[in-house]
Formats: structure tokens, C-alpha cells, sequence
């Protein structure tokens, strides 16, 4: 061989790859397949076989598995228990005169939460903790009718708008279940269940619920009638019912703090079918329903 050729094999020799796990082949049948992932996990191409095609692409905000952006931000304090936050619908002076006008209410006697709910036209949703009422003064300049209310919230323009008529305006609370009860009393009623007593205010409605500036049904008869007075002085218009007149009338609207209708006492069942009121004989319950 010359000696051309014996440097062009030992060139070839010098460059051939040395040997090693990544230029060998495994031995026949030693390997497996690996498994094929499908549908939301086949990462091919756009639209063949995956989330795309199968129409399960994950919900708005998700980032594989991390934690979210808007999870890692610091919670505002307003927000704090959001959820748990009683609403009062509004219902304002000017739907009041329409169902008065109507007569879907009978400005005679106490408009309550199940007066209200008796007319179809406003509703409460117990689900979005819906407490009550909250009377707002729109139109409050042309509010005439002479009515005897029960809400659960209120201002002061609209207790002024109800008194400077000969009103009465009472603010009142009731937890979740009786409110429930009161909105919709003859579902109620075919439950079977005996009639809850209303709890007392929480600790942070205490304060409005004990102030005569809003008629709270905590407060003093004597003191709503001096903030009465005041209040037709503040905004200079004569009162129709006098001290005596109005006192009579706030004992016999007002209700007992544990009661959510007249003549109907907690723990009692009413049944629809027969007709008749079934009344707890055992003493426990008796000192259950009639105390704090």
C-alpha cells in the first residue's frame, strides 16, 4: 500500500466518533414504548387532538397549575367578608305610594316584610342575604299616603317624608331564617316547622338598631318621640299625631322582639291542612321559645 493510502485510512480511523451509550443500539426487544398521552395532554399541533378539538381548555386565570396573580395580591379591607354582608333591596317612597294608591297594601294597618312580599311586585332572595327593606327617599317631596311601617333600614329624609304625613316608621331586625319565614309565609307554613323566634341584633348593628334617630325597635318609646319632634323642627313641618297619639300607636305597631307576625307565637306549627295550630306542651321548649 503506498503511503498515500495509509494516511487517508489512519485519517479515517482518528475520525471516527469513539464509542459510547449515545452512537450504540440496544439490544432487540429490551425497549418499551413510553406512554402516549391523549386529548388535553397531546401537545401536537394546534387543534389535532387537543384541548383545542376537544373543547377543554381550562377556565379563564389559569396558569398550569400555579398559583393565580389575583391570589397573590394583598386583600383590600372593604372586602373583607364580602360575602357575609347583609343586603337590604331598596324600596323606594315612590313604589310605596303606587302600592298604597292601587291598594295592594292597606295603609290601615302594618306594612311589614310579608305585607310587602304579598303584593308580588318586590321579592326577596334569602340566598343573597337579603334582610329586609331598605326605605330610600326617592320622591319623597310628593309622598302623601299615611302609613305604618316596619323596615329593616332607612334614612333620615324617608323617616321625615313618613311622619310629616302622620306615619309611623319603626326600624326593625330579623335574622336570615325569619326573614325567610315572613317572605314567603305559606311555603312556610307547608313545611311543618314550628315558627322561629327572631335573635337579636349582631354586634355591629346593635348601635343602629338602639338609636332613636332611626327609630330603632331597641330604642326608647320617649326618645323616638323627642327625636320626632326635633326632626319636624329641623326640617320645619307640623306633626300630625300628637306625643300621646304617636306613643299609643308605636305600642301597638311594635312587636314583640322575639315575635315576626301578631298572634302567631315561636315554636308554634301551623297546619294548613286541618286548619288548626299546633302548640308546644313541653316545658323545655316553652322556655326555649320564650327566652333570649
Amino acid at each position: 500500500m503506498s503511503r498515500k493510502g495509509i494516511d487517508k485510512a489512519l485519517k479515517i480511523v482518528r475520525d471516527m466518533p469513539r464509542v459510547s451509550l449515545s452512537n450504540i443500539q440496544p439490544l432487540p426487544n429490551t425497549t418499551s414504548k413510553g406512554l402516549q398521552l391523549r386529548g388535553r395532554y397531546n401537545h401536537g399541533r394546534m387543534g389535532h387532538k387537543g384541548q383545542t378539538q376537544h373543547r377543554t381548555l381550562p377556565p379563564l386565570g389559569f396558569e398550569g397549575g400555579n398559583v393565580p396573580w389575583f391570589k397573590k395580591q394583598p386583600m383590600e379591607p372593604y372586602y373583607a367578608d364580602y360575602h357575609e354582608r347583609r343586603q337590604y333591596p331598596p324600596i323606594t317612597l315612590l313604589q310605596l305610594q303606587r302600592l298604597v294608591d292601587l291598594g295592594r297594601v292597606d295603609s290601615n294597618e302594618l306594612i311589614d316584610i310579608t305585607t310587602l312580599c304579598n303584593t308580588n311586585l318586590v321579592k326577596l332572595d334569602t340566598s343573597r342575604n337579603n334582610y329586609g327593606f331598605n326605605l330610600t327617599d326617592e320622591d319623597s317631596d310628593h309622598f302623601k299616603a299615611k302609613v305604618f311601617m316596619e323596615v329593616q333600614w332607612t334614612n333620615e329624609l324617608s323617616i321625615a317624608a313618613v311622619e310629616k304625613n302622620g306615619g309611623v316608621i319603626i326600624s326593625r331586625f330579623f335574622d336570615i331564617k325569619c326573614v325567610d319565614a315572613m317572605a314567603n309565609p305559606l311555603n312556610f307554613f307547608r313545611k311543618g316547622i314550628p315558627i322561629p323566634k327572631c335573635k337579636n341584633p349582631p354586634s355591629n348593628a346593635i348601635e343602629y338598631y338602639s338609636c332613636p334617630l332611626n327609630r330603632g325597635y331597641l330604642s326608647d318609646p320617649l326618645q323616638m318621640n323627642e327625636a320626632r319632634i326635633e326632626l319636624a323642627q329641623k326640617y320645619g313641618y307640623k306633626l300630625l299625631l300628637s306625643s300621646e297619639e304617636y306613643l299609643e300607636k308605636i305600642k301597638q305597631i311594635t312587636k314583640d322582639p322575639r315575635h315576626i307576625w301578631f298572634g302567631l307565637k315561636p315554636g308554634w306549627v301551623v297546619n294548613l291542612k286541618d286548619q288548626s295550630i299546633l302548640k308546644p306542651l313541653d316545658e323545655d321548649f316553652e322556655r326555649y321559645y320564650t327566652t333570649e
